[in-house]
């Protein structure tokens, strides 16, 4: 089944794309969401033309990506979490964190956009990764230490 993603969606695509997935996840959860319509012909012609109208916007869209992730280039950041005394943390360290930390610095990002492969349960060095855009990424060490 091929749709058109109306946001973006974690390791699926960005808003849009033109992608194909089984035709579950289109009928039971990309729809009823309204994250994505089905990709007619009709569809793709009125995204043809409305992607040819907002090209201009798109480009400052990426200018502005490319400026904040020159801006979180250096950042590297310190997170305090609640530990046992081995070093454990109570919980885990999330992609929360890690924005509420960058908004105290000043940097306004999102939570969503903020990607942590491995689980943060220890003290220690971890890296993010702030996917901006769809041709912009910048990875944000972070340390993670006992409260």
């Amino acid at each position: 089944m091929q749709v058109i993603l109306k946001e973006d969606v974690i390791n699926l695509g960005y808003k849009d794309d033109v992608v194909n997935v089984k035709d579950g996840y289109g009928r039971n959860y990309l729809l009823p969401q309204g994250k994505a319509i089905i990709a007619t012909e009709s569809a793709k012609k009125v995204l043809a033309e409305n992607l040819k109208q907002r090209a201009h916007k798109l480009e400052k869209i990426k200018k502005d990506a490319e400026a904040l992730a020159t801006k979180l280039d250096g950042v590297s950041l310190t997170i305090g979490a609640k530990t046992s005394s081995t070093g454990t943390i109570f919980g885990s360290v999330t992609s929360i964190q890690v924005s509420e930390a960058l908004e105290k610095l000043g940097y306004n990002v999102d939570r969503k956009v903020i990607v942590i492969k491995e689980p943060v349960k220890e003290v220690g060095q971890y890296k993010a990764i702030a996917k901006l855009h769809k041709d912009v990424s910048v990875e944000i060490p972070f340390e993670v230490v006992s409260e």
